[in-house]
């Protein structure tokens, strides 16, 4: 353990890559939802409404966590990006057909 680490950073770190990693996945989720019904207009519908969703955890991150914006910057591109990048790839590979 690197010692200017303290035991409650490390088990707050990880906590919220925990939360990261859940928030991406319902992300995932929801894009499957969205293409399952809708195809390639479920996969356009998902992009704004996962935006509002990034945006509304960055808020929670802000107003209750406690980070700053410029904490929670890197994670909102994470959490919107990730799936964000997979509804693209869809989209795409839907376009090739």
């Amino acid at each position: 353990m690197h010692p200017n680490w303290t035991r409650g950073w490390i088990y707050h770190d990880r906590s919220a890559l925990v939360h990261t990693v859940k928030v991406i996945t319902c992300g995932l989720v929801l894009l499957a939802l969205c293409l399952v019904f809708g195809r390639a207009a479920g996969a356009k519908l998902f992009l704004p409404l996962w935006l509002v969703a990034a945006i509304v955890n960055l808020w929670i991150g802000v107003s209750r966590a406690g980070y700053t914006v410029a904490d929670e910057a890197p994670v909102f591109l994470i959490v919107f990006g990730v799936p964000a990048a997979v509804a693209l790839a869809a989209l795409w590979q839907m376009s090739k057909q």
